[in-house]
């Protein structure tokens, strides 16, 4: 079997390990790859302004034989190797951090803090484990290049900037990224989980994460005295009953077998106790998975909204205005089924069928299923590395209480078991999808 040497080689460090003798390779990278991970923990960037980031990466697949171009889409890393004839693998990472001050108490615990684009000063930190994505990246690398033959093609690596803000596949992609580089075969790419045990994989096909739109709603009236509503048409009654009726359209007009969610997560409107102010803004977030279901729930805000206003007795031209954030809408994350059992077989080969977990589709979302949506159709898997420390995981399952999330100020992944289970993870895959008839 073609993967057994690579898979031989990236478990001897791995939680799962059961050889007795260290390949030297990896006995070698592997300390490399986890002072990365500190460096990168240690340095978080924000969304747009991965500068030193995208350098750091660019300058470890430079040092592996890459050909790389950066400040692509931002500050975006795309690294090509040409390695005879096949097909062309693309595999990604993402860069950013997240606006959040570090809690773990860790002591390689991020302490930056920047000023962000409102003029904030805010902390960052990695509470998503992009940069646990970032190190398995690199490992990955090094691995399907020290083991080339075992593989013929074009490998493509792709270190995507932006993502917390939805914004950066779409700029890499805007910039030529499936047309000026070799357009991908097979897309993979892997997110750190906080509900998986570190040693771990989980995956499904088909829908595996969902769409993201966020919606503003402007709600007019006619102001006046809180002493006087007779004389008023009051927005934030208008809007109270919005909030309630956008409720039905999941439970009434949406199929029960098709998943949504319309939350809104902020309303705001007046200034004092006695004033009937003239607007109140509503905002929102819309997941779904179906793209017709998508439609669907914009649409029926759009008449809920209207019609509301409308018998409240406002002039059509003071209907609430609807706003959808275009430019921040990623559709759902789609993982095309015949590849990614072909990954997920590759997978459990490496790590043991028992360490390859189904899992669930989830409400979150993940610009990443936007290489699997341009013309090329590329095929694209996305699946889940486990972070979770596994005798917290246990003791967290016996005693019923909440792991960290993703996201939380005390989100602290267990490196030394995730690092080695990605490289290996990722380098089977590839290999894999490489080697597919």
């Amino acid at each position: 079997m073609k993967l057994s040497a690579i898979s031989a080689a990236l478990l001897l460090l791995s939680p799962f390990a059961q050889a007795t003798t260290l390949d030297l390779n990896l006995q070698k990278t592997m300390p490399e790859i986890e002072k990365l991970y500190l460096d990168l923990h240690q340095s978080p960037e924000l969304s747009y302004h991965e500068k030193q980031t995208g350098q750091k990466l660019a300058k470890q697949l430079k040092k592996l034989g890459f050909t790389v171009t950066d400040n692509v889409g931002g500050y975006g890393v795309v690294g090509i190797y040409k390695n005879g004839d096949g097909p062309t693998v693309m595999i990604r990472t993402d860069t950013d951090g997240l606006p959040i001050v570090e809690q773990t108490g860790k002591p390689y615990a991020s302490k930056v803090t920047v000023t962000n684009d409102a003029g904030a000063t805010v902390g960052v930190m990695h509470g998503c484990g992009h940069d646990i994505h970032m190190s398995s990246f690199i490992g990955t690398a090094q691995q399907l290049m020290a083991h080339k033959d075992q593989w013929q093609g074009t490998l493509m690596m792709v270190a995507q900037p932006a993502e917390e803000v939805g914004g950066g596949a779409k700029a890499m992609l805007k910039e030529g990224l499936f047309t000026k580089y070799p357009t991908p075969d097979h897309v993979i790419g892997l997110h750190v989980s906080a509900s998986v045990p570190a040693g771990k994989v989980s995956m499904k096909t088909e829908y595996t994460m969902a769409s993201v739109d966020s919606v503003d709603i402007t709600v007019k009236g006619k102001g006046g005295h809180g002493a006087y509503p007779h004389t008023t048409i009051d927005p934030v009654v208008i809007a109270s009953r919005i909030v309630l009726a956008l409720q039905t359209i999941t439970s009434r007009e949406l199929s029960p077998l098709e998943p949504s969610v319309i939350t809104v997560g902020s309303i705001h409107g007046g200034s004092k106790h006695n004033v009937i102010s003239d607007e109140v803004k509503l905002q929102l977030t819309l997941r779904s998975y179906n793209p017709e279901v998508r439609l669907q729930q914009i649409a029926a805000i759009k008449r809920i909204s209207k019609g509301i206003a409308l018998s409240a007795g406002l002039d059509e031209s003071l209907a609430p205005e609807v706003y959808v954030h275009e430019d921040e809408s990623i559709p759902s994350t789609y993982n095309n089924p015949a590849q990614t059992n072909v990954v997920r077989s590759a997978i459990a080969n490496a790590i043991g069928e028992d360490n390859v977990l189904e899992t669930e589709a989830v409400m979150a979302g993940e610009d990443f299923g936007l290489y699997g949506r341009t013309e090329q159709n590329v095929p694209i898997t996305l699946f889940w590395l486990g972070g979770v420390e596994p005798s917290q995981y246990d003791a967290a399952i016996q005693s019923g209480t909440t792991l960290p999330s993703l996201h939380s100020s005390k989100f602290a992944p267990d490196y030394k078991k995730a690092l080695p289970t990605g490289i290996t993870a990722m380098s089977n895959a590839a290999v894999a999808l490489f080697n597919k008839k």
